[in-house]
């Protein structure tokens, strides 16, 4: 079921003239993930640390480094890879491909709404983060998941990059 801020923000879509929204789908496949790294260009990364020794930052600078626009997400910082950080999701202006979350799985659901707002066209959990609620949510509202997997494990083994970071 879905809660009462992601409905209205799917039916104000419709009413804006979208019509019926896609239903988004949980992405399994290396082919749709290749699909989603082709086509995208800015990842806003939610967590995103500020120390270089965490697995967020080393993903994210990888990703930068791979040619990606990454946009931190993190409250209390200023500034994280040379880009500037934005307190929450709907704060970043202009488009998103990837939300790239780095949140626990029991976290994940708090950003639903704000997700379905700025509407990405993908949801990436990373791995070891899974929430199906949250996932059904989403793709209900027309927006791509994928779960359990690292976004820089994957674009090394799509695209054969070993990128130093």
């Amino acid at each position: 079921m879905l809660n009462k801020s992601v409905s209205s923000t799917i039916a104000n879509d419709k009413q804006k003239g979208h019509g019926e929204l896609k239903k988004g789908a949980i992405l399994t496949d290396y082919r749709q993930i290749r699909s989603v790294l082709e086509e995208s260009e800015v990842i806003a990364v939610l967590g995103l640390s500020p120390k270089p020794e965490r697995d967020s930052h080393r993903v994210a600078r990888y990703m930068q480094k791979a040619g990606y626009r990454i946009l931190p997400v993190r409250p209390a910082q200023k500034n994280i890879l040379g880009e500037r950080v934005y307190r929450a999701l709907e704060d970043i202006e202009g488009p998103v491909d990837i939300v790239d979350a780095f949140r626990t799985s029991e976290q994940v659901m708090a950003h639903v709404p704000e997700v379905t707002r700025i509407r990405p066209r993908v949801f990436w959990m990373q791995l070891g983060i899974e929430n199906r609620d949250a996932a059904n949510q989403l793709t209900d509202a027309g927006i791509d998941v994928v779960m359990n997997r690292c976004i820089k494990v994957d674009h090394e083994n799509l695209y054969g990059k070993k990128i130093i970071v």
